[in-house]
């Protein structure tokens, strides 16, 4: 089983895979299925990575907002016909770079 700095490492892997195509812009997330699809993948293994950090680690770092990610990944994940397209490049554009310099402090 994986611990929480494991999980902590996962997510900033995927982080680092959002952040190679975010570069391209908004106009290459919304003209190519591929680059959508592998951000929001990875978007999802932040949320799946987030749902199993335990819950001292969590409440240790509360200015991690740990179910709003999870919830996210419910979302892309249960909900994959009503992705907010906007939403989910707001979350890349503003919310990854917070979490990403959060997650190294705390590292």
């Amino acid at each position: 089983m994986r611990d929480d700095r494991e999980r902590i490492q996962d997510i900033l892997d995927a982080i680092s895979h959002i952040e190679k195509y975010a570069s391209k812009g908004r106009k290459a997330f919304d003209h190519d299925e591929l680059v959508q699809i592998w951000m929001i993948y990875h978007l999802e293994i932040i949320g799946e990575a987030v749902r199993s950090i335990s819950e001292g680690f969590r409440k240790a770092n509360q200015q991690i907002p740990w179910k709003l990610i999870a919830g996210m990944r419910n979302i892309l994940v249960h909900e994959y016909f009503a992705i907010d397209h906007d939403e989910v490049w707001a979350t890349i554009e503003k919310d990854i770079p917070a979490l990403k310099h959060q997650l190294d402090n705390i590292l």
